[in-house]
């Protein structure tokens, strides 16, 4: 295949439905978690759940780094960006995550210097251009976007910038699975792994998955058809007794990853003893820190951080969904209180938030049904 709508074409999905339908079988309930949210939103964005059968249940994982991110982190990044000296930098999927005192946007509206960027480096051109400023960029992400903070570190080093830092809160996807299948009573036959992770880890470091836990895991792209075919994959596994990591998602990801990447973020960071996780705890090497070598663009290091922990709103239940243990529609909160209008937990404002995903393409379906429309 070499162009998207091939990856979308109807007749092909519909074999590709027949198979999975032929390999599940209708004696056996299969449980697969796609950890990725970017997996979640194409599920519930190309109605791909409809297409399986009933015993083929999908577990949305933690896959969301906004999502994933602690209230406490997000107070602690607008905390030194008080200073009227500073100006705070983000993506745009932070800007309206909430913290306990409002969201970036909401600081904006008071008086805050917040800027949306589209790269780290697109904030260590902000503090090359404003020199009387202090330029905090707040990172975020797996290892997907971590290789573009790291090379930014490395440049405003070779190039002397000093008024520039990252608040970094890079985490890491293979302590978080390895806490997923920790957790009391929870059952998931396999996975699908991340696409976008591995572009940069590679598939390598899943091993483990299914060496030690005996669960297959199928790298995926996010095209109908790349979901399709992993799930395929895996029932096959399944089928046979077997428990391996293939990789589905082979045009794109390198199974020895992307060494360039791997090495800036081998200069630049190192791994914390703990972080903590959304509805998780703290988890073990479960995220990057700044070296010290680059202490001087290390916000942490640079600026007096609170710290201070801080627990979602007792009504919100992000942790369950997070960790699969519960649906998006089985939260108190979800369509009610909490909507993409007035979100109350990041899962719901995040762009990867499986909340988000599954309000806008899977619960207005009973809506418009409602409304006489097909769907």
């Amino acid at each position: 295949m070499k162009f998207v709508d091939e990856f979308r074409e109807a007749g092909v999905i519909a074999k590709a439905s027949a198979e999975i339908r032929r390999l599940a079988g209708p004696h056996r309930h299969y449980r697969f978690m796609e950890v990725c949210g970017g997996h979640t939103h194409a599920i519930y964005r190309f109605g791909l759940k409809d297409v399986l059968p009933p015993n083929i249940e999908l577990i949305h994982g933690p896959g969301c780094p906004v999502c994933v991110l602690p209230m406490g982190r997000i107070d602690d990044g607008l905390s030194i960006a008080q200073d009227s000296g500073v100006t705070f930098a983000a993506f745009g999927d932070m800007m309206r995550v909430p913290g306990t005192r409002g969201s970036p946007l909401e600081h904006k509206a008071r008086g805050m210097d917040v800027r949306i960027v589209y790269s780290p480096l697109d904030a260590l051109k902000i503090a090359q251009k404003n020199p009387e400023k202090h330029v905090l960029f707040f990172a975020i992400g797996f290892e997907t976007t971590a290789p573009s903070t790291a090379l930014t570190l490395i440049r405003a080093r070779s190039l002397g910038v000093r008024n520039f830092s990252v608040f970094c809160n890079h985490v890491t996807i293979i302590p978080a699975i390895r806490a997923i299948l920790d957790s009391p009573g929870m059952r998931i036959d396999a996975f699908i792994g991340p696409g976008h992770v591995s572009t940069v880890i590679g598939c390598r470091p899943y091993e483990w998955v299914a060496k030690n836990e005996r669960k297959p895991i199928v790298v995926a792209g996010f095209e109908p058809l790349d979901i399709l075919q992993a799930i395929i994959m895996l029932l096959r596994q399944l089928n046979s007794g077997d428990a391996r990591v293939e990789n589905q998602y082979a045009r794109v990801v390198p199974w020895e990853g992307n060494r360039a990447a791997l090495k800036a973020m081998a200069e630049v960071f190192e791994l914390r003893p703990f972080f903590e996780w959304r509805g998780m705890g703290f988890i073990s090497q479960s995220a990057l820190k700044i070296k010290s070598s680059y202490a001087e663009w290390d916000a942490e290091q640079r600026f007096h951080v609170p710290g201070v922990r801080v627990t979602d709103p007792k009504a919100a239940q992000c942790g369950e969904v997070l960790k699969g243990a519960l649906k998006p529609l089985q939260c108190k909160l979800f369509g009610k209180e909490c909507t993409p209008e007035h979100p109350i937990g990041a899962l719901m404002v995040s762009s990867e938030g499986s909340c988000a995903a599954y309000y806008n393409y899977e619960h207005r379906k009973s809506d418009l049904t409602t409304a006489g429309v097909p769907v």
